[in-house]
C-alpha cells in the first residue's frame, strides 16, 4: 500500500465514522483574558481528549494523516485544526501530560509499522497513567495547526508542539514540509467550531477573525475567513 492509499483509506474509515466514542465527548478548554479594547472576556474552547483515532475505545490507532485529510474530516464534522497558542492552551489545562517518544529517524518515520509501533508506545504509557481515555491528554504528537503561513506558502503542512515536561515543545512552528507529508509523530486534534465567549456560543470563524478576540487564540493575529481559506488550502495543497 502507497502512502496515499493508507491515507485513502484512513479518510474513507474516519468519515464513515469509525472512531472510539471517548474522542465524541469534547473536553472544555478554557481562559479568562482581556480583549483588545480592555473588555473582560471568559472563552471556552471544546477539543477532542486525545489525537484523532480510528477504532473502538477498546482497540483503537491514533492516526498521522495528511494535511488534505485532516482538513475534509475536519469539515464534515463540523471542527477545525488548533493554532500553536490552542495547542499550548490545551497542554496548559490538560490533567494527563504524556513524556514525547521520538523514534529513530530516517525513511522509516512514514511507515506504517512506525506508525503501530509508536501508537503501542503512546497506549502503554497512558495505560500506566491509570487514567481514563476521556481524561485531556497532551504532550503525545506533535500537532497539525492552522498558520498564516499556510495562507502564504501554498502547498505546505505546518506543526508545532510534541511538549517536554517543561511545557516548552521539541517541534516550534514549521512549514518546512509539504502538504502531503505525514510521520509517525505527527496528531491530529480537532477544535469544534463552536466557541463559547462570555457563555454566548459564536463560530470560530468570527471568533478568530475578530482583531479583539483572535489574539486570544493565535500570536498571528486574526485569521479572517478562515473556513474559505480552509477551503482553498485543501485545493491548494500540491506540496510532497
Amino acid at each position: 500500500m502507497t502512502e496515499r492509499q493508507r491515507d485513502s483509506a484512513i479518510l474513507s474509515e474516519l468519515q464513515s465514522g469509525n472512531i472510539p466514542d471517548f474522542l465524541r465527548n469534547l473536553q472544555p478548554v478554557s481562559l479568562v483574558s482581556r480583549a483588545s479594547d480592555g473588555t473582560a472576556l471568559s472563552l471556552t474552547l471544546c477539543v477532542m481528549a486525545d489525537y484523532l483515532s480510528i477504532g473502538s475505545d477498546t482497540d483503537f490507532s491514533r492516526m498521522p494523516m495528511e494535511l488534505n485529510t485532516a482538513l475534509l474530516v475536519a469539515e464534515q464534522f463540523g471542527f477545525t485544526l488548533p493554532t500553536p497558542q490552542m495547542v499550548d492552551l490545551i497542554y496548559g489545562q490538560a490533567p494527563l501530560h504524556m513524556a514525547p517518544q521520538p523514534l529513530p529517524a530516517g525513511n522509516d518515520m512514514r511507515s506504517s509499522e512506525y506508525y503501530r509501533l509508536h501508537n503501542v508506545m503512546v497506549k502503554l504509557q497512558r495505560e500506566a497513567s491509570g487514567m481514563g481515555l476521556e481524561v485531556l491528554t497532551a504532550g503525545h504528537k506533535k500537532d497539525l495547526v492552522l498558520s498564516t503561513r499556510l495562507w502564504n506558502m501554498p502547498g505546505r503542512v505546518a506543526i508545532y508542539g510534541w511538549q517536554l515536561p517543561s511545557g516548552l515543545p521539541i517541534q516550534p512552528l514549521s512549514t518546512v514540509h509539504g502538504s502531503h507529508y505525514a510521520d509517525y509523530s505527527h496528531g491530529v486534534r480537532l477544535v469544534s467550531n463552536t466557541v463559547y465567549v462570555n457563555g454566548a456560543a459564536r463560530s470560530m470563524d468570527d471568533v478568530i477573525g475578530d482583531p479583539k478576540l483572535a489574539p486570544l487564540l493565535s500570536t498571528e493575529g486574526p485569521l479572517p475567513s478562515l473556513t474559505a481559506w480552509l477551503a482553498r488550502i485543501v485545493n491548494r495543497t500540491d506540496g510532497s
